[in-house]
């Protein structure tokens, strides 16, 4: 299956090291705008995505977490990436990169579910309306995320921006988009043993309150993985790389300096 990824570029062409960028689901690659401007990134090529099917982009033929994993390693393969890093579902896509061997440097997941217990119920109930009622649940929460993102610390025409790129999202292509992602989160019996089956450096990064998360055992098997840093940022945030850039990208950096030498 080839895509056409929409993408945006940032950094010097000859940059010694890349990282991909995966957003959250039903964003776009400028979701990343305020991570790729950090100054600690300055010298870094940073190269964002949007996820195919997702905010209005051609759709794929099938929107499970496993197929669009091979095709973000395909990506990240011909990018020459060192790093991945992905948010919430783009996340998911990344830990997937990872115990699939789909790529083999260091990853930051930003607000991930590891299980279908610390995900949004909104996503759940979505898939279990859209059953019954078809694309109305999706465009139900289409209209819901503006109240939702009032609370977002960023200036308001950068939130207007955020709101118009998600409600370019399909209602009727939504559900394909969620079902693959919630069964993913169902596929593995310890998914964090999995991520540290991978082998690889990983950053694990929530905040306190916030998208996604970790149960308790789950943090335990992390906390004890030697190649896992676990990282609780403090007070809340949904939207990490738009509200804590900086912090961010000071674990983006952590993780290039550990990602292997002449991985280009």
């Amino acid at each position: 299956m080839d895509v056409a990824w929409d993408q945006l570029v940032s950094g010097p062409a000859d940059a010694p090291q890349t990282a991909l960028l995966l957003p959250g689901g039903l964003n776009t690659a400028r979701s990343y705008a305020e991570l790729m401007t950090a100054p600690a990134l300055a010298r870094t090529r940073l190269v964002a995505v949007t996820m195919p099917g997702h905010s209005g982009t051609a759709t794929p033929e099938d929107f499970g977490i496993g197929t669009l994993a091979r095709l973000a390693g395909r990506l990240a393969e011909e990018q020459a990436c060192d790093v991945v890093v992905g948010f919430s579902m783009g996340a998911s896509v990344a830990l997937e990169m990872l115990a699939t061997g789909a790529f083999t440097g260091p990853a930051v997941l930003l607000g991930i579910s590891l299980s279908p217990g610390t995900n949004p119920c909104s996503s759940r109930a979505v898939c279990r309306l859209g059953g019954v009622l078809g694309p109305l649940p999706s465009a139900a929460l289409l209209k819901l995320m503006g109240p939702a993102s009032r609370g977002m610390r960023v200036p308001p025409e950068r939130r207007a921006e955020l709101l118009a790129d998600l409600r370019r999202n399909d209602p009727h292509v939504m559900r394909g988009i969620l079902r693959g992602y919630l069964d993913h989160l169902g596929a593995h019996g310890d998914p964090a043993a999995r991520l540290c089956g991978a082998g690889v450096p990983v950053w694990v990064v929530h905040a306190e309150k916030g998208d996604g998360g970790l149960t308790a055992d789950e943090r335990r098997t992390l906390e004890a993985c030697p190649h896992a840093t676990v990282v609780t940022i403090p007070g809340t945030s949904f939207f990490l790389p738009n509200e804590e850039p900086r912090r961010i990208a000071a674990i983006v950096a952590a993780a290039l300096a550990a990602a292997a030498p002449g991985r280009r």
